[in-house]
Order: structure tokens, then C-alpha cells, then sequence
């Protein structure tokens, strides 16, 4: 599994890089079923923006993506917001596509329930063989 870190308007030091590796990286402790993770760092640069720094998340899983975006007043807060986010996103995820498989079970290899008749007949097959 990778990470790739890419930036817009900023230059990615060594810091941030491993920053960004270690909050991000947890993710993978919760699905095993992450291929790439890659973030996307930016900055607006017009003073009268708020939330001038932007993280962005695609997180490439075998059966679909996850996207997510943060903003915040300094870069590692972004971060850190885009992280939990992220984690959030991929718990949801986890557990719809291992609900949905539950509920995929084929008809075939499940138990049927036993119906009332084959019951009955059932318990008149024993009573019948005690009185004999």
C-alpha cells in the first residue's frame, strides 16, 4: 500500500510527508482491502479566503474510492481533520460492503426453516412408532 503526497502551491518538506504518513497510514489498521492512498496538500493564497489550507484525500480500494476534503487555518489541523474523516469514511464503507455480503448468501446453501407440516408429520412418524 502507498502513499503518495502531492502539494499545490506549497512545497512538501520532509515534515509534512511523514506527517501525513503517520495519520493517514492508520487507516489501514481498520481495511486490508486499501491499494494507494493519495493526498493532496493546498494552499490559497488570497488573504481574504478563510481556510486557506486545503488537504484532500482519494483513497483507492478494490471495489471503489473514497474522496475526501478538509479545510482549515493551518496545514496539520487540515490534516488532522482529514484523517478522522477519512477513518470515518472507511469504517462506513467496510461495513456496508461485509453487511451487503451477508446479504448476497445464496438461497441454496442456507438452512431452510423446517415448515409446520413436515413437524407434524414428524411427530406423528414418532408417535406411531412408540404405540407400536
Amino acid at each position: 500500500m502507498h502513499i503518495h503526497v502531492n502539494g499545490r502551491n506549497i512545497e512538501i518538506t520532509e515534515a509534512i510527508k511523514t506527517y501525513v504518513k503517520e495519520k493517514i497510514g492508520k487507516v489501514t489498521h481498520h481495511y486490508d482491502q486499501i491499494q494507494a492512498i493519495d493526498v493532496i496538500l493546498s494552499v490559497i493564497k488570497n488573504p481574504a479566503a478563510t481556510g486557506k489550507h486545503i488537504a484532500e484525500v482519494i483513497c483507492k480500494l478494490t471495489s471503489g474510492a473514497i474522496h475526501c476534503e478538509e479545510s482549515a487555518e493551518s496545514m496539520y489541523a487540515s490534516i488532522d481533520l482529514l484523517a478522522d474523516k477519512l477513518d470515518r469514511q472507511v469504517k462506513k464503507f467496510k461495513d456496508k460492503t461485509l453487511s451487503s455480503k451477508d446479504k448476497s448468501a445464496s438461497i441454496r446453501t442456507d438452512k431452510q426453516p423446517k415448515t409446520e407440516a413436515s413437524t407434524e408429520e414428524g411427530e406423528e412418524v414418532e408417535a406411531a412408532e412408540k404405540s407400536d
